[in-house]
């Protein structure tokens, strides 16, 4: 089984992480004999929470319930709380899931705490901007690192900007392996032109 954890805060972008977790609760394009997933929302209390768009989200777990494994996946959304000293066990965690080989994707606002933590000095990723984050991050150094793309993964960890929310769940999903090639590869060229023929050709990838 694969436990996916989604950390939840005040003024969470939903749209950032949306594709991802759509596909990972309903599974109606896995295929065949993937894994079971589970996906729980995780925050550092279980007292609700409100996104950006005025959804009020309780979490289902809190950080010390996290299972730390290599099959774990920790998804952290962007939002405008992220300096709030409260969140500073769940960075911990991420650290120590990238460590045993779980899975740490960050996208928006999320990379801004994983660098000033120092855990980008040494892995390729990406942010909004490389100005974004030096400005935002005193204590980041890993510049060298820094790609100018909309999401990337450097092993376990994945990264994206703010307008990646398609590409960052594709990613997230290809990680994962429970879609087939042709399937993802037809669900993103579908989303992301809207053109009608990769809507039938993602179709067709299901009856095989």
């Amino acid at each position: 089984m694969i436990n996916v954890y989604y950390y939840v805060l005040d003024t969470l972008s939903d749209w950032e992480l949306g594709y991802v977790t759509a596909e990972l609760h309903s599974r109606r394009y896995f295929k065949k004999q993937s894994p079971h997933v589970s996906v729980k929302t995780v925050a550092p209390t279980k007292e609700a929470i409100t996104t950006m768009g005025g959804i009020t989200v309780t979490p289902d777990i809190t950080v010390d319930e996290i299972i730390a494994e290599s099959s774990s996946v920790l998804l952290l959304p962007g939002a405008d709380t992220w300096d709030e000293q409260k969140h500073t066990p769940i960075i911990e965690k991420a650290s120590e899931l990238l460590e045993c080989g779980a899975t740490v994707a960050a996208i928006c606002g999320a990379t801004t705490t994983l660098a000033e933590a120092g855990m980008l000095d040494g892995r390729i990723h990406t942010s909004n901007s490389l100005e974004f984050l030096k400005m935002v991050c005193p204590n980041y150094k890993g510049e060298h690192y820094y790609k100018d793309v909309k999401a990337i993964a450097d092993s376990e960890l994945i990264t994206g900007s703010s307008a990646s929310g398609l590409l960052f769940a594709k990613i997230v999903l290809e990680k994962l392996d429970v879609f087939s090639d042709d399937t993802l590869e037809a669900w993103y060229n579908y989303f992301n032109t809207g053109d009608t023929k990769y809507f039938h050709t993602l179709m067709q990838t299901l009856d095989k």
